[in-house]
């Protein structure tokens, strides 16, 4: 349920992150820590080209009721989530069980002799281990892409279209997929070697060396994504209302930030659903809007998500999650070593390999995590979902446009047709942000301006 997010990385399609092995699969951890809470600040006035109509603003909005087609999306939308969560596991356990992972450990062996000869004349050089790895990982993500191209098709394309939630080309959609295939096959030939170096150097304590290594990488792939990998999906520019933009950055100046870009990406040609993110970090970091968005919300509504999207800004959310994240992913890898190894120890012969170093290991390793992802979602998504309540409660202080935030939730809710109420299923164990029913509430009852209460993030405000 998209819902003004954040930590967005890499592209929308969950392609590269789900085949670019152990490196980037640690993102499945989540964000993973709360920030301490600043002490109460005192009530600065409100700003008066936001809250000018303050009693409409006081207004409280109902949570609208989901229509029926939103209801089955919802349900029909676990039911997937649930088969792809298991037909992910069977998949990784069929390469292994059937030896079909070390077949593509050897070919890639072969394939890399012939690719190291230019480098070292060694049969089992250095080149010739780095072009192994790498080729297993071109192999395997290229062998996964097509496996997994009829649910692709159905869940990505058909699916969204049946539910009048896209006008996305086929042509346009499978040339993104397979722009998705190609930056998978670069980043897993340029890095899967990494961990692998690490496991065959140190198998003891490769679980903590590689939670070191991968921290720097998830800031790295943070950094370079907005400006390297998402151009080729989408183009992104200037809002095209200079007069919206002007507000936005009246408000952001007044939110403290200074210098912050704002694009405005063309969803249009993918997508009819609206929404907003911040990505990048230290000079990409951005916040962008949907340009459906920007056509289906009105300004004081586009304004209420900007304040949200600041808020993450303020807040330091991207970063935090990602350096803190570092205690999950240190305990997944631990467990994945420790499982992987006693799975080794059973099944070598049938799995042809008898050690984790062993790049065939890769579906092992691939499966454990996501294990692993799944036992841990509840705690990571509970942390997300808290840092979205605290950039919503920012967004309130900082425009004190209670209905107008209201609204946006309310029209959110009808184009990406959600569920407002979401059961505890939804909640556990695929919800990163609160429920639109629970954040519309919020937006009803919560103005301690108007209670002679002070605000939590006041000190962050200029005037």
């Amino acid at each position: 349920m998209p819902c003004f997010g954040h930590l967005a990385f890499l592209t929308d399609d969950n392609l590269i992150a789900r085949l670019v092995l152990p490196l980037t699969l640690v993102l499945a951890s989540g964000a993973f820590a709360r920030g301490v809470e600043p002490a109460p600040a005192r009530i600065p006035a409100a700003p008066p080209t936001l809250a000018s109509d303050g009693l409409d603003e006081r207004r409280p909005l109902p949570v609208p009721e989901p229509t029926e087609k939103a209801l089955r999306y919802y349900r029909t939308g676990n039911w997937i989530w649930a088969f792809d969560e298991v037909w992910d596991l069977v998949l990784m356990a069929a390469l292994l069980f059937t030896g079909a992972s070390a077949a593509l450990r050897d070919r890639a062996n072969r394939l890399a002799r012939g690719l190291a000869r230019p480098f070292s004349g060694k049969p089992d050089g250095p080149a010739v281990w780095f072009f192994t790895i790498g080729m297993y990982a071109v192999l395997y993500t290229a062998l996964l892409y097509l496996i997994d191209l009829p649910l692709a098709y159905a869940q990505g394309f058909v699916r969204p279209h049946a539910y009048g939630l896209s006008n996305q080309t086929l042509g346009r959609w499978f040339g993104n997929s397979l722009k998705s295939l190609l930056v998978a096959m670069a980043v897993g030939f340029l890095f899967t070697g990494v961990p692998y170096l690490v496991l065959a150097r140190c198998p003891k304590r490769w679980w903590l060396y590689t939670t070191l290594l991968v921290i720097p990488f998830l800031f790295f792939g943070m950094l370079v994504t907005p400006v390297l990998i998402d151009p080729m999906f989408n183009h992104y520019g200037p809002m095209k209302n200079p007069a919206l933009e002007a507000k936005i950055r009246a408000l952001a100046a007044r939110a403290g930030i200074d210098g912050g870009r704002i694009y405005e990406v063309n969803k249009s040609v993918d997508t009819k659903a609206v929404n907003a993110y911040v990505k990048g970090f230290l000079g990409t970091k951005r916040i962008v809007l949907y340009d459906t968005l920007l056509a289906k919300l009105e300004d004081k509504e586009v304004i209420a998500v900007m304040a949200h999207e600041m808020g993450h800004y303020v807040l330091g959310h991207v970063s935090r999650s990602i350096l803190l994240s570092s205690i999950v992913i240190l305990a997944s890898l631990f467990a994945v070593d420790r499982l992987g190894r006693r799975l080794i120890g059973r099944f070598s012969v049938r799995f042809r390999f008898d050690r984790l170093s062993d790049v065939a290991s890769v579906p092992l390793l691939v499966g454990l995590m996501q294990l692993t992802a799944l036992v841990l979602s509840p705690v990571a998504l509970a942390y997300s979902r808290g840092q979205e309540h605290e950039a919503d409660r920012f967004a309130l202080e900082l425009t004190q446009t209670n209905r107008s935030a209201a609204l946006a939730f309310a029209k959110l809710q009808k184009e990406n047709l959600s569920n407002p109420w979401p059961g505890p299923f939804y909640q556990l164990w695929r919800s990163t942000h609160p429920s639109i029913g629970e954040r519309i509430t919020f937006c009803n009852q919560y103005h301690p301006w108007l209670e002679g209460r002070p605000l939590v993030y006041g000190r962050w405000f200029r005037p």
